[in-house]
């Protein structure tokens, strides 16, 4: 898959299994990478984090429930360190980019699930609302967000 928003993790594909046939059938779904996906490392934005997590041999109810409507799994999304910060940047592993408003930071700490949407890369996507994260996105995608740091 060509990922021009920077949405998506590298981890190499492994095919994950979901119902032939469900309301979600057709369409794709992106998960934020604080959420198990059996056949995956679990990293939520932290490389320490990453290296110590075993490669998981069950997915998160929420992802299996969306799995077994018939919704394709198409990788894990970025998040920023932790799912702790409200700009959605991680020094470690990227930003994603703001398809809405690329000189603008894509805010949450579910920025991969968003951009990944709003990218046209993914149908549906998982986020959580740790702090903010899917509330305050609105807010950068062009309604009043911060401008993008440059180096």
């Amino acid at each position: 898959m060509t990922d021009p928003w920077h949405a998506f993790l590298p981890y190499p594909p492994v095919p994950v299994p979901h119902a032939a046939q469900g309301p979600l059938s057709g369409l794709t779904l992106a998960v934020k990478d604080i959420y198990h996906v059996a056949g995956y490392r679990t990293g939520a934005g932290c490389p320490l984090y990453l290296a110590a997590s075993p490669v998981h041999h069950a997915t998160a109810p929420c992802v299996q429930s969306l799995l077994d409507a018939g919704a394709e799994f198409v990788g894990k999304v970025h998040t920023d360190e932790l799912a702790w910060s409200m700009y959605g940047m991680n020094a470690h592993f990227g930003t994603p980019v703001n398809p809405a408003a690329p000189d603008r930071i894509p805010g949450g700490s579910s920025s991969g699930s968003a951009v990944a949407v709003a990218g046209g890369l993914a149908d549906i996507a998982i986020g959580s609302d740790t702090g903010g994260s899917v509330r305050a996105l609105p807010a950068f995608a062009g309604h009043g967000g911060g401008d993008r740091p440059t180096a």
